[in-house]
């Protein structure tokens, strides 16, 4: 799924190879997209977290290895 915004009056909804007016579609599935990128975006933003996480964890392992070394 993805948005085109190049026309702000105009925007249009590329889903599943078909192409829709998002101006002429109904407030149920207005909502509907609304709802899923703000998923889309949670899921990002956890994807980061985890990332972040991890590396943390690399760093603490590394640590600890040296310090184990002494």
């Amino acid at each position: 799924m993805s948005e085109n915004t190049s026309d702000s009056a105009n925007p249009i909804l590329s889903f599943e190879g078909k192409k829709y007016l998002i101006n002429e579609l109904s407030n149920e599935i207005k909502d509907s997209l609304k709802v899923l990128q703000i998923a889309e975006t949670q899921l990002k933003m956890y994807q980061d977290t985890l990332k972040l996480l991890t590396i943390s964890r690399n760093s603490l392992v590394n640590q600890l290895r040296e310090k184990l070394k002494t």
